[in-house]
């Protein structure tokens, strides 16, 4: 295992396709909370199946106010096909050139290998990581951990939309 970046650090910023013509930047979260999910290669049964709960589980993550991005090495190309076939509501991100500089710089890299450790994050609206966890590489971590973590942090605050007043003028 590596040495992922622990809780307390800031999460370092990032740009990465998540189309071929199209980037999604961290700092585009600025003021929310993220998870990301490191995960090593679309199609492979862990990762679809990890994928896969995520995305039935979205709506948990966003009731705490986060979003969730999943990052591979795996090109863009590859992540839209991936994500049409498992129907995915969050996007994939491509770490694939320069070839998984954004997992190294969260500790996150297997060298040996090529691919993205099993490493999540949860980043608070600060930019700090406020939770951090890698698994085995043949092991879906599931999403217990990052529910705790959400639910540790305080709740978000909700923003008045004088659209939803509920006030009546008689």
């Amino acid at each position: 295992m590596t040495g992922i970046l622990a809780k307390g650090t800031r999460a370092p910023k990032f740009t990465l396709h998540v189309t071929p013509d199209q980037t999604l930047s961290l700092d585009e979260f600025a003021g929310r909370r993220v998870i990301l999910a490191f995960y090593p290669a679309d199609w492979s049964p862990v990762c679809g199946d990890q994928m896969s709960l995520y995305n039935h589980i979205l709506p948990e993550f966003r009731r705490h106010g986060s979003e969730l991005l999943g990052i591979s090495v795996d090109g863009a190309w590859c992540h839209q096909a991936f994500a049409r076939d498992r129907k995915l509501h969050f996007a994939l991100l491509s770490d694939f050139e320069p070839k998984g500089a954004v997992a190294k710089s969260y500790g996150a890299f297997r060298s040996a290998d090529g691919v993205a450790e099993r490493a999540l994050f949860v980043i608070d609206e600060k930019g700090m990581i406020v939770w951090s966890y890698c698994s085995p590489i043949a092991v879906n971590p599931g999403a217990e951990g990052i529910l705790d973590a959400l639910e540790a942090l305080p709740p978000v605050e909700k923003k008045h939309d004088p659209a939803e007043s509920t006030h009546n003028v008689a």
